[in-house]
C-alpha cells in the first residue's frame, strides 16, 4: 500500500510539472488516503502482533 502511496505521489508531481492541476490535485488526494491507510494498518499490525 506504501508502494501505491509513493506512485500516486511521483505522478501527482509530474502532472503539476506539466501544468494539469487537476489531475496533479487529485492524485495526491488518493496518495494521502493511501498513505494514512497504510500507517493505520502498520500501527495496528504492531500492535496486535506484539500479543502473542
Amino acid at each position: 500500500m506504501l508502494h501505491y502511496s509513493v506512485i500516486f505521489f511521483i505522478i501527482a508531481l509530474i502532472a503539476a510539472a506539466l501544468g494539469f492541476g487537476g489531475i496533479a490535485g487529485s492524485a495526491v488526494g488518493i496518495a494521502k488516503i493511501l498513505f494514512f491507510a497504510f500507517l493505520i494498518l502498520a500501527v495496528l499490525s504492531f500492535l496486535f502482533g506484539r500479543k502473542r
